[in-house]
């Protein structure tokens, strides 16, 4: 599969423009780095600590793309993406799955709890971007 973005400096500054965006995860620093490059590319950001803060933020907002942890308490990204992936309302939403403790399966199995994408961490700030591009390939029209 061609990266669609074969160089970081390619992806356009606005390219998140006008989205809403859900980022969900109990760390604060990679909420904070995330939340910090989504917004360098225009996108209003809307942050959650646990999936059911997240799941009570799509109450309120229409999310374009989601990115939630997988692993983190209350309720976690496993159980956030099947109830959202059962709500008609939300269902067709893009989901990327991120998760520092990639265990062999995760991938599989975050795929088939209905992510759109899965993602390891920590988080690179110099290709955040370019690998979340590459991760939504054919799944979402950044155009």
């Amino acid at each position: 599969m061609k990266a669609m973005y074969p160089m970081m400096q390619q992806i356009q500054r606005d390219l998140l423009k006008g989205w809403d965006v859900l980022l969900v995860d109990d760390d604060p620093a990679s909420l904070d780095i995330a939340r910090m490059l989504l917004k360098h590319y225009g996108a209003t950001v809307h942050t959650a600590v646990n999936g059911e803060q997240g799941l009570e933020t799509l109450t309120t907002i229409e999310a374009r793309l989601i990115l939630s942890d997988l692993s983190m308490p209350v309720m976690d990204g496993w159980d956030m993406i099947t109830h959202i992936r059962a709500n008609p309302r939300t269902a067709q939403i893009p989901i990327v799955a991120l998760t520092a403790h990639a265990m062999i399966g995760d991938q599989q199995r975050a795929l088939e709890v209905g992510s759109s994408a899965y993602m390891s961490k920590p988080i690179n700030p110099s290709t955040f971007m370019l690998d979340l591009v590459n991760s939504l390939e054919g799944v979402v029209d950044f155009s």
